[in-house]
């Protein structure tokens, strides 16, 4: 598909998600496709391709969204039923934008993405969640390193497993950019030069032919991991009709990717820098993804940890397994063994906001790096009107995109105290389950006169209106926070998440349960003994927060994008509608044709065989030239024309095939009742109890039948094969059953049973013997009700009441 439509085939662009069309790793990625990237009206990246036979622009949210839609469409079919919940992983270094972007194209779906799971996370679940020895709560964690080296990238993380409990923040690193097409690339690299100097041809200037060396490098570096020989490398009609060829074994394609091995040894080095582990701390290191396959990766891998490396995991799909039970945990229709999940932010973040003094910055890092996540932390201002929170990564040279900002948040309808002090605005900040920044919620603290002092909240904290208590203040709450990571083990959403921190959007009525928690930690946080400060009672006003965000679809393009969307989908199911009525003429086209040189020859006269072996003949030419792109009503309509010549001819051959058989079962039939006619004449004790008008019916209904059949029977011997039968199979067994339905009921009359007086009996021993005794005779006792034979005797009333 690629090769044969390489302009129009859409591949490796999911890291072009969030990212703005002029972002460098765009433009070098750009040299490497085989279809044309070009920037939108927003700036972002779009894909032109042809569509529909017009040339459309398509952003990569659309593009994932087709892929997705493909998907959803795959796992209704296999599962029979309509799909709308999913879990999706990504790279454990994407940023909030590209995560973002993921979740606009699963919404253009319609699907419910319920979690972005990082790749390492899932494989960390497909591996705890089955394992059976894992150590006790209590006991010290089992310490696992997983290595993916996939397509494109390179991670590792370190995790630590409990019985039903899995920590994924130890640490986490990557390469981004080492994965196994680079060590495609370096193959490619070779036979070009190879295929220049020998054949005078240079595959970089044909699209097409460097995608075909592209994929005999691939094959050969899969053979290269199960072989150390030489392998040849053969390519026929490559370019300008010429057969090309090489070789090379193993040995020369690790001193080829020389560099790239080396890159390996990095980021491994800085996850055991950040978790501090020493490698005898590693209980095990299991390795994931295809480019693992290469031996020296795998060599590179057990040499740092000094062990060998685990491939108990499906290489392929550990990441896809983990989704799927993470999606199985958070269903309520499945019930999986309890195993909740904490995973880490990949980049440490920061908050700024401007101070009251004029030209100074506050700043403070909420989130650490390998912070577990999901998170929530809340920060205490002082304000007299609204203010801005700008959320930053710390550490933008450790971030592999371009914009280090993740977003400006406004705090709005901040106001002064009555009293014209500043007023005190609580505001949560939060990393949620899809590992991304998020300002939540944000409260305003007001007084509430009260003439009794009720134990509602305390406020004790005295604050100056600089940046470091609000740093304390941040740890206070860290620690008040701590639960709720914990324990949180499904999915909400910002806004209702319901925990027990201060700037919650409950109603004044729940305040009592809030300032509780929050006087416990606030009295634990202030050590220095201070003069006890009055008691007043205090309401949380949630405050309104305009957020613009580095990279986010608007509302209005977002639901254009779906519109488009749901307009492909609907021509997607014409386009298959039309391919199949365009099917179904070519399949009865060769069909017929095969069947009229074999079973259907006889049934069929030379004139007609001649008229609709040309119909076809000149059917399968307009098929391939102006009928190669009709309407569905056009082929629909040239298949009934078809029919009107083929089905007479099928009829037939299916009337030859079915009549011998069913006038054979007829046949019988009537002998069966003629037997049993002649055996009521010559007084037969099994049916001389039926009535004689019955068996006459019966003989009269025989007679009849014998008589139509003979007729048919000789009025089809006068047709040939090829003329419509003079009687149809469906005639026969419509007789079938008239004689059965007149004759069967006659014939099968159970003889009656009439029951000899027996001796007087209680009726409970009556009952006892009729049970043992009644085994043969059952059918029979039954009769007389139904022949209407009833008897006087108070006996036998009694024993048709027991039955």
């Amino acid at each position: 598909q690629q090769i044969t439509h390489a302009h129009n085939t859409v591949s490796n662009f999911k890291r072009f998600h969030g990212r703005a069309f002029n972002d460098p790793f765009v433009q070098k990625e750009k040299e490497k496709l085989s279809y044309d990237l070009v920037p939108m009206k927003n700036g972002g990246v779009g894909v032109k391709v042809m569509y529909m036979d017009e040339e459309h622009i398509f952003s990569v949210e659309q593009i994932s969204a087709m892929l997705l839609t493909k998907l959803k469409e795959t796992a209704e079919s296999n599962l029979k039923k309509p799909v709308t919940d999913c879990v999706i992983s990504v790279p454990s270094f994407f940023t909030d934008a590209e995560r973002r972007s993921l979740l606009d194209a699963a919404q253009i779906v319609g699907l419910n993405c319920l979690r972005l799971m990082n790749d390492m996370t899932a494989v960390a679940l497909n591996y705890g969640i089955y394992k059976q020895d894992l150590p006790a709560p209590e006991e010290k964690p089992r310490i696992v390193v997983f290595v993916d080296m996939g397509h494109s990238a390179f991670q590792v993380s370190a995790c630590a497993f409990n019985k039903s409990k899995l920590k994924v923040v130890l640490g986490t690193a990557f390469d981004p950019f080492l994965g196994g097409r680079n060590f495609d690339g370096k193959l490619v690299d070779y036979f070009c030069a190879e295929i220049k100097s020998k054949y005078k041809l240079d595959p970089k200037s044909k699209v097409r032919a460097l995608l075909r060396l592209y994929q005999e490098c691939e094959k050969l570096k899969k053979l290269m991991s199960s072989n150390s020989t030489d392998i040849p490398l053969n390519i026929e009609c490559f370019m300008n009709d010429t057969d090309v060829s090489g070789k090379m074994n193993r040995s020369q394609f690790e001193e080829l990717c020389a560099d790239l091995l080396q890159r390996i040894e990095m980021p491994l080095l800085s996850l055991m820098e950040q978790t501090q582990l020493k490698v005898e701390d590693v209980n095990a290191v299991e390795i994931v993804g295809g480019a693992t396959r290469i031996p020296a990766v795998k060599e590179r891998i057990a040499k740092f940890f000094g062990k060998d490396v685990s491939t108990t995991l499906n290489a392929d799909e550990a990441i896809a397994r983990g989704c799927a039970l993470q999606c199985a945990i958070l269903s309520p229709a499945f019930k999986v063994r309890e195993f909740s999940v904490t995973d880490a932010t990949p980049f440490p973040i920061s908050l700024l906001w401007n101070t009251e003094a004029e030209d100074t910055e506050g700043v403070h890092e909420v989130f650490s790096r390998n912070h577990a996540a999901p998170f929530s932390k809340v920060l205490t201002f002082y304000r007299k009107g609204p203010f801005e929170l700008e959320a930053f990564y710390s550490d933008p040279n450790g971030v592999p995109y371009p914009e280090s900002k993740i977003g400006k948040y406004v705090i709005q309808n901040v106001a002064a105290q009555k009293d014209g002090e500043k007023s005190k605005v609580k505001v949560k900040v939060r990393v949620n389950t899809h590992g991304i920044f998020s300002v939540s919620t944000a409260s305003m603290v007001e007084p509430v006169k009260s003439e009794e002092c009720e134990d509602v909240s305390v406020e004790t904290e005295v604050e100056s209106q600089d940046q470091r208590p609000i740093e304390n203040l941040s740890d206070k709450n860290i620690q008040q926070e701590n639960s709720e990571a914990g324990t949180q083990s499904q999915v909400q959403t910002d806004g209702q998440q319901t925990s027990q921190s201060p700037p919650s959007s409950e109603p004044p009525s729940e305040e009592n349960k809030i300032p509780d928690v929050k006087k416990t930690n606030e009295k634990k946080g202030d050590q220095p003994p201070e003069a006890k400060k009055p008691k007043i009672k205090v309401k949380n006003v949630e405050l309104p927060i305009e957020a613009n965000l580095v990279w986010q679809l608007g509302k209005d393009l977002l639901n254009m994008y779906i519109e488009t969307e749901g307009k492909m989908i609907m021509q997607d199911k014409l386009e298959k509608e039309r391919n199949d009525a365009k099917n179904a003429v070519e399949e009865y086209v060769y069909e017929f044709r095969d069947k009229l040189s074999g079973p259907y020859e006889k049934f069929v006269c030379e004139k007609d065989l001649q008229g609709f072996s040309a119909l076809l003949a000149e059917t399968e030419g307009w098929l391939y030239e102006e009928g190669e792109d009709e309407a569905k009503q056009v082929y629909v309509e040239k298949l009934e024309d078809l029919k009107k010549l083929g089905t007479p001819i099928e009829m037939r051959y299916q009337e030859a095939e079915e009549r011998p058989r069913l006038l054979q079962e007829l046949g019988h039939r009537l002998q069966y009742y003629a037997t049993i006619a002649g055996e009521f004449r010559n007084k037969d004790e099994k049916y001389i109890h039926i009535d004689e008008m019955e068996m006459m019916k019966v003989e009269q209904c025989v007679s009849e039948v014998v008589e139509w059949m003979n007729n048919a029977v000789s009025a089809q011997a006068k047709k040939s094969l090829d003329q419509d039968p003079a009687v149809h199979s469906s005639e026969i067994k419509a007789k079938l059953q008239e004689l059965n339905n007149v004759c069967e009921p006659v014939v099968t009359q159970p003889k009656p049973k009439v029951d000899s007086p027996k001796e007087e009996n209680p009726l409970s021993e009556q009952s006892d013997y009729k049970t043992e005794d009644m085994g043969e005779d059952d059918k029979n006792s039954e009769m007389p009700q139904q022949n209407g034979e009833c008897h006087p005797s108070d006996q036998n009333t009694i024993n048709m009441n027991l039955d």
